[in-house]
């Protein structure tokens, strides 16, 4: 039988003008979980991306932001609006041609979402369905907090699999997911991702992203 995909709508709520909004995310189900971190299978999804030139994390995320921001209030060919969904993610490869710069993406509700307006210099992008190791942290994520999480995935992972050299695709390119807005002070949810598809599961594929 297979893995049953759930959409996420969140607890944690967008407060805009005195009213809360639900915001919803990435369909996703849980193929493994220890207590310091989770292995999730996403299922095909949209997500809108923005390259940024690498500054600091905190800067470059601000940046891709404002862009897609614009993108999703009607700054694309259909002149549409779409809801604010969640995460906000950040991804990142050292290792790459492009070491010096980022993606910024959200997630996109539309099943055939419109071209952004060519100003914007953003890609859609078809994500097919992948395993991702998800380790969760609270409070702001910031330049000087996001290192030491993606090391603790990363240790975790080297402990659980260990032998498995393949569990992830490559060590030093991961993302940080953000699921509230700056506004929002107590109660944050923060992520680090890393694609694993040398884990062992239905669906894990090996998937690999523009990053």
């Amino acid at each position: 039988m297979g893995l049953h995909l759930v959409p996420i709508v969140l607890p944690v709520c967008l407060v805009l003008s005195g009213f809360a909004i639900a915001m919803e995310s990435p369909h996703y189900a849980v193929v493994h979980s220890e207590s310091d971190f989770e292995i999730r299978l996403y299922g095909e999804a949209f997500w809108a991306s923005a390259l940024v030139q690498r500054s600091s994390f905190q800067n470059s995320t601000k940046q891709g932001f404002h862009r897609l921001y614009q993108y999703i209030h009607g700054a694309n060919l259909n002149s549409a609006r779409f809801p604010v969904t969640a995460p906000v993610l950040t991804s990142i490869n050292p290792t790459t041609a492009n070491g010096s710069v980022c993606y910024v993406k959200i997630y996109l509700t539309a099943k055939s979402p419109p071209q952004p307006n060519s100003e914007l210099n953003l890609e859609i992008e078809k994500w097919t369905s992948h395993c991702i190791a998800v380790r969760k942290f609270s409070g702001f994520a910031k330049d000087d907090n996001i290192n030491k999480e993606v090391e603790a995935l990363m240790n975790s992972l080297n402990l659980h699999f260990t032998g498995n050299t393949s569990i992830t695709e490559d060590k030093l390119s991961y993302t940080i997911a953000q699921y509230n807005s700056s506004r929002h002070q107590a109660g944050r949810l923060n992520e680090v991702w890393m694609n694993v598809p040398g884990f062992n599961a239905e669906g894990c594929s090996n998937y690999r992203r523009n990053y």
